[in-house]
C-alpha cells in the first residue's frame, strides 16, 4: 500500500499489532463449565456485560463476579482472568519494528476496544519483545475504550480522536480486522484497510 498520501495511521490493536485467537477464550470458559460463552461473546457482538466493561462503566471485579456467577460453584477469579486472557497471543517482532519506523514518518495512533485485564496482559506480552513496558513510545497516543468511555464502531470514539488531535479524516488511515468497525470510521470520513485473515500489517504497509 502506498502510504505517501496519508499523514495518519490509526491501527487497531487485537488481530493488528498482536495476535490473537477468539476461540481460545472460548474454549477455555468452556472447559471451566460455561458452554455458551461462545453465544455470550464474540468478536461480532457482544452481550452488554462485555460492553460495560470495554467502556470502564464497570470495574473488574464485577466483570469477575458476574462470570462467575455463570460458572460452577468453586470458580476462583484467577481461573476466570486466565480465561479471559486466553485470546492473547504474541507480538510478531516484525510489527514492532514496524511501528518504530511509521512513526517516524507518520502520525500513528493506537485505538482498541478493551479493558484492564486485558491491557496488563497486552503489555506482559509486550515485554518479551521489546524494552518498553508499555505500547506508549510506539504511538503518539494510545486509545483504550475503557480509559475514554467509548468503543468502536460508535462514530463518537473515531470522532473524538480526530478532534483532539486535530486530524484530517481524509489523510487518516484506520486499520482494523473487523468489518463493523471499519465501517464506523468510514461514516465519518476516514480511510480504512480491513485487514485480512491471512494478512499482517508488515504485508500490507510495503511502502
Amino acid at each position: 500500500m502506498n502510504l505517501s498520501s496519508f499523514e495518519t495511521i490509526i491501527f487497531d490493536l487485537g488481530g493488528v499489532v498482536i495476535n490473537l485467537d477468539y476461540n481460545k477464550t472460548t474454549r477455555a470458559f468452556e472447559a471451566l463449565g460455561l458452554k455458551n460463552f461462545g453465544e455470550m461473546y464474540s468478536q461480532a457482538a457482544q452481550t452488554g456485560l462485555f460492553d460495560d466493561f470495554e467502556k470502564g462503566v464497570s470495574s473488574t471485579p464485577y466483570f469477575l463476579n458476574k462470570l462467575i456467577d455463570f460458572l460452577p460453584s468453586g470458580t476462583t477469579a484467577n481461573q476466570v482472568v486466565e480465561a479471559w486472557n486466553a485470546m492473547i497471543l504474541d507480538f510478531p517482532k516484525e510489527n514492532i519494528k514496524l511501528l518504530e519506523e511509521l512513526k517516524a514518518s507518520h502520525r500513528t495512533f493506537l485505538l482498541s476496544n478493551t479493558n484492564e485485564i486485558h491491557i496488563q496482559k497486552v503489555h506482559q506480552h509486550l515485554q518479551l519483545v521489546s524494552p518498553h513496558k508499555t505500547l506508549l513510545p510506539y504511538f503518539e497516543k494510545v486509545y483504550f475504550s475503557s480509559d475514554i468511555g467509548m468503543r468502536k464502531p460508535d462514530a463518537e470514539i473515531f470522532e473524538f480522536v480526530l478532534n483532539e488531535n486535530k486530524l484530517d479524516p481524509t489523510k487518516t488511515l484506520f486499520i482494523d480486522d473487523t468489518e463493523q468497525h471499519i465501517l464506523g470510521a468510514q461514516k465519518v470520513g476516514i480511510q480504512t484497510y480491513h485487514l485480512g485473515k491471512n494478512e499482517g500489517i508488515c504485508d500490507v504497509l510495503q511502502w
